[in-house]
């Protein structure tokens, strides 16, 4: 069996408190977008991992397919091994959920494959305890999420029509890294009222407050936002905790000089 799990972008991110267990409360919109990786599962003897394309880094063991599948298998003792192949085609580091999200198609994959009869609820329950943002794949719509940024409220929001470019640059940040430089601010307005304005209008309000120290660190990864405005972007920001930067425009732009040093993706 096989499926293409994709990534996603943060349409704004702000960090609004400090929690007591030590992580924070945020807000952000998930929005997916068409950057996949290949997720195959084979019933087998033995569990196993395998991968291709861009290199984990990390032990096989500690990959979030296999945790998932420990997960599964507490409740489901008669769970049979399996072994996984992935072939990884997101970008690492670079704060599109590539990892979160081939975690929570394997769940999926799991589910179908051997009929464990959960329910989309259920299955969030289980991608909840791999990562923050786990759980938003389940369903894989845009959503407002919020506390931790595992929970979410359902978001009218499309970008068809519009021509969403994203670049990965030379550069990789760390969720520690990311997280040490910036200060929790409670929101005067949420995010979820100021995403319903046009888009044209978000580069006014909206924010990504990774932005400031990550681009102070990374002048690169500034370099690429500002380019984008320069292209006549309506909007452009920084993805999650970073590396990459997303753009959208009303029509494709000329990013022919970026492509020198980094990966473009077109249309996604």
């Amino acid at each position: 069996m096989i499926v293409f799990p994709n990534a996603k972008i943060n349409i704004g991110l702000n960090i609004t408190e400090r929690r007591p267990d030590g992580y924070h409360n945020l807000e952000t919109v998930f929005y997916p977008i068409k950057i996949n990786d290949v997720l195959e599962v084979i019933e087998s003897d033995v569990l196993s991992f395998q991968s291709s394309g861009l290199d984990i880094p990390g032990d096989d063991a500690d990959n979030l397919c296999i945790k998932g599948y420990h997960l599964l298998k507490k409740d489901f003792p008669k769970l049979p091994a399996v072994k996984i192949h992935l072939h990884k085609n997101i970008p690492i580091g670079a704060g599109l959920g590539g990892g979160s999200s081939d975690a929570a198609f394997f769940i999926k994959m799991m589910n179908e494959k051997f009929g464990l009869g959960l329910s989309d609820d259920a299955m969030e329950d289980y991608a909840r305890v791999l990562g923050a943002d786990c759980a938003f794949f389940i369903r894989n719509q845009p959503v407002f999420a919020f506390e931790k940024g595992d929970e979410f409220e359902s978001l009218k929001l499309s970008l068809e029509g519009y021509s969403v470019v994203l670049v990965m640059p030379d550069a990789h940040v760390s969720t520690a890294e990311a997280y040490r430089g910036v200060k929790p601010t409670p929101v005067k307005e949420s995010l979820y009222d100021l995403v319903q304005a046009p888009v044209a209008d978000w580069k006014r309000y909206i924010r990504n407050d990774f932005e400031t120290h990550i681009f102070a660190a990374h002048p690169v990864i500034r370099g690429v936002k500002a380019t984008f405005y320069e292209q006549g972007a309506l909007y452009a920001s920084m993805s999650g905790s970073g590396a990459s930067v997303f753009g959208i425009f009303e029509t494709m732009p000329d990013l022919s000089a970026l492509e020198e040093y980094c990966q473009v993706f077109y249309n996604v």
